[in-house]
């Protein structure tokens, strides 16, 4: 699954690591947001590998968690899904707006392949310094650059550069940013 290649999600074992998901998802949702330490020991055993400084606010969803990857300083508005069954790296100074969903689930195109219910998963990267807005979706395999916006609604397909403004459905570079650029 993790590799990208062909997988049955509802074997035994990863049908057990997914209720361990959202059971902690549902703990993590529930818990008062001013008990912070327990929230943070809470997405720590969810999502082990993250940096200093990440606030996720509920409610929050995920597949596994294990395959979620955060840098530091990294901030999730309200209401964010992400379907980690592979890898979903999200650099450093990250702000996600809410009703964001990432998405590296994917099925097989051929209906007989489909119907089988296997699938597959494609990574999606997103670098330092993006603020992407909210009511995204990002999609399977994409690559988001640093210091990248992305448009509030947008529907992100394919892989967006550094430095730009991107938005629409599909995303679409909309502007390019320079280094200084302010509003």
């Amino acid at each position: 699954m993790i590799r990208g290649e062909l997988y049955m999600g509802s074997g035994a074992e990863l049908s057990g690591e997914h209720l361990n998901s959202v059971r902690l998802c549902r703990e993590y949702n529930a818990i008062d947001p001013v008990e912070k330490g327990k929230r943070s020991e809470i997405l720590k055993e969810l999502c082990p590998v993250q940096g200093d400084n990440v606030h996720i606010e509920g409610p929050f969803f995920c597949d596994y968690g294990y395959n979620i990857h955060f840098g530091n300083n990294v901030y999730i508005n309200y209401n964010c899904t992400i379907l980690d069954v592979t890898t979903v790296t999200i650099g450093n100074d990250v702000l996600i707006g809410p009703s964001v969903e990432i998405y590296t689930a994917a099925h097989p195109v051929q209906w007989k392949q489909r119907a089988t219910r296997i699938e597959f998963g494609k990574p999606v990267f997103i670098g330092n310094n993006v603020w992407i807005g909210g009511n995204t979706t990002i999609c399977p395999g994409v690559s988001i650059g640093n210091r990248t916006i992305i448009g509030a609604g947008s529907v992100v397909t394919k892989d967006i550069p550094d430095d730009v403004i991107a938005a629409g459905n599909p995303a679409r570079i909309i502007k390019r940013l320079d280094t200084e650029y302010s509003l």
